[in-house]
């Protein structure tokens, strides 16, 4: 299968996890809006999602990708299963330590880390105690999900590690969908969501363990043991866990300062979800695929098509994410009001939303090419420098959204995270680029000069379009007629960026034919 093939697969199981959850984001619009359990919820929720990204996707990704490859290039299938069933029981073990002190510690853990803003009300602090340590179990449940995710990765069977978190999505919304049904309060669609949010963890599990057995791996508890592999893992992941858990640890950071004022954390969280979707389809993807795909490459001696596939790589980031970028900043307002302007979502709710994610927009380039840049050091098993720039970033992003944070409020928020996210790229790639590992090419600068003109064309198209579009997509007009609108002018930046981009040669259809048939070479 082809690079852009895989990544279409991940991509396209991806899409269809965000679609879902921009119908749970809007349900719960509806539902809560940026009020108190809005709030609540999403402090609560985020600190498990914080850990399931330090221990599970950054480490595992990171880590266990590499040598899972290394031991099915050196000791077949059955190297690989005595080398997961080794990790499984190490990280198993470890896991149900974390949660049980995790648990214990949850009171002081929300009063200084979580939710700091919410000391002033004993309330919210004593629901947000009791929500985090009913979803805080899931983290055990992610983690083992993302190790599996990683086996199906080496194994080239991707769609099952990226259609598992479409149950998340898929049981928030059946909550919520009870919850407004029955007429729950607020209170009571929260305590429904933070139950599902558990319930979809073992789902999870449960469609991965599957896809491995599929895959021809049966998984045994094996007691937990040090070896030389665990290891090596243990010393490869500790830094990854950091790096690949940036943003999450920006965001706990900005949450956390975001406590100060009511509403702050749900309106961040509701133009998160936004961006997610291209970052998800396009950075999760690209980062997905192209780890195994290095590791492979570099393990076999091929270190030009190591360089050729992580440069292909950049240049279909930067084809889909640079439209994106500056649509999100162009459009963000009309996104915002016919996604959520509804039910407890008000106008003014538009608006702050709305900002945040223009701002978010802007850093979104950025945001996924790191996941481009880093694997390069993964591939290689250096997950130390990518750790080292990912504390400059948080370091930066720390003192930007305190000093930002009393000027502009949840806007500052943003504005620290997309600075820190593209310091972060700066550095990933000039060390690649200084070390060799990334390969120079003039024709992709200029690719990249002209893929800035035609996203230029494309937002004057859009500045010149909305105008026109504005009545249709207003408060007072019904959903159906807001939705046509939007997808009008959706369709209209296709139109032009892909003609524009086409016209002028900042794409070539020779080069992505050629991409689409080719095939890795075998070692």
């Amino acid at each position: 299968m082809s690079l852009v093939r895989k990544f279409a697969t991940v991509g396209g199981a991806t899409l269809g996890s965000r679609i879902f959850g921009f119908a749970r984001e809007t349900l719960m619009a509806a539902a809560l809006g940026t009020g108190p359990m809005a709030d609540v919820f999403y402090a609560a929720f985020r600190f498990p999602n914080l850990f399931r990204r330090l221990f599970a996707e950054g480490a595992f990704n990171a880590a266990f990708v590499p040598l899972f490859s290394k031991e099915i290039e050196a000791n077949g299938i059955e190297g690989a299963k005595r080398f997961s069933e080794e990790v499984f029981g190490v990280l198993f073990s470890a896991l149900m330590i974390i949660t049980i002190v995790m648990e214990l510690a949850m009171p002081w853990l929300v009063e200084w880390v979580i939710a700091p803003g919410f000391a002033d009300d004993p309330e919210k602090t004593s629901i947000t105690i009791r929500m985090a340590a009913v979803m805080f179990p899931y983290l055990m449940c992610m983690s083992l999900t993302a190790m599996m995710s990683g086996m199906l990765n080496s194994l080239h069977h991707f769609f099952a590690a990226a259609i598992a978190p479409v149950f998340l999505n898929v049981v928030m919304i059946a909550a919520l969908f009870y919850g407004l049904w029955i007429g729950a309060e607020p209170l009571t669609i929260a305590w429904y969501l933070s139950w599902s949010v558990l319930v979809a963890g073992i789902l999870q599990l449960a469609v991965v363990y599957v896809g491995v057995r599929h895959a021809g791996i049966n998984i045994g508890f094996r007691r937990p043991r040090m070896t030389s592999n665990v290891k090596r893992l243990l010393v490869l992941a500790v830094p990854a866990a950091v790096t690949g858990g940036i943003t999450q640890i920006n965001q706990i950071i900005g949450q956390a300062i975001a406590s100060g004022k009511e509403g702050a954390i749900a309106a961040l969280q509701y133009a998160d979800r936004i961006y997610q979707l291209p970052l998800g389809v396009v950075g999760v993807a690209v980062g997905v695929v192209l780890l195994p795909e290095l590791a492979r490459a570099l393990k076999a001696g091929h270190v030009k098509e190591a360089a050729n596939t992580q440069n292909r790589s950049i240049e279909f980031v930067l084809f889909l994410t640079l439209p994106a970028a500056a649509g999100l900043w162009i459009l963000s307002e009309a996104i915002i009001r016919v996604l959520y302007e509804r039910g407890a979502f008000s106008a003014e709710n538009t608006d702050v939303v709305a900002s945040i994610l223009a701002i978010y927009g802007v850093g979104l380039p950025g945001f996924v090419l790191i996941k481009a840049l880093q694997p390069g050091f993964y591939a290689r098993e250096d997950t130390r420098t990518p750790m080292r720039f990912t504390m400059v970033s948080v370091v930066l992003n720390s003192v930007l959204a305190i000093s930002l944070f009393p000027l502009i409020a949840e806007r500052g928020i943003a504005t620290a995270e997309a600075a820190a996210g593209w310091i972060n790229t700066v550095l990933l790639f000039s060390t690649l680029l200084w070390r060799g590992d990334l390969a120079w090419e003039w024709a992709l600068a200029k690719r990249l000069i002209l893929l800035l003109v035609a996203a230029g064309i494309m937002s004057a198209a859009l500045v010149y379009a909305l105008p026109y579009a504005g009545p249709w997509l207003a408060p007072q007009v019904s959903l159906l007629y807001q939705v046509a609108a939007l997808g009008a002018l959706l369709m209209l930046a296709m139109v032009v960026y892909f003609a524009a981009a086409f016209l002028i040669g900042g794409a070539d259809i020779g080069m992505i034919r050629r991409n689409l048939k080719r095939k890795p070479k075998v070692g």
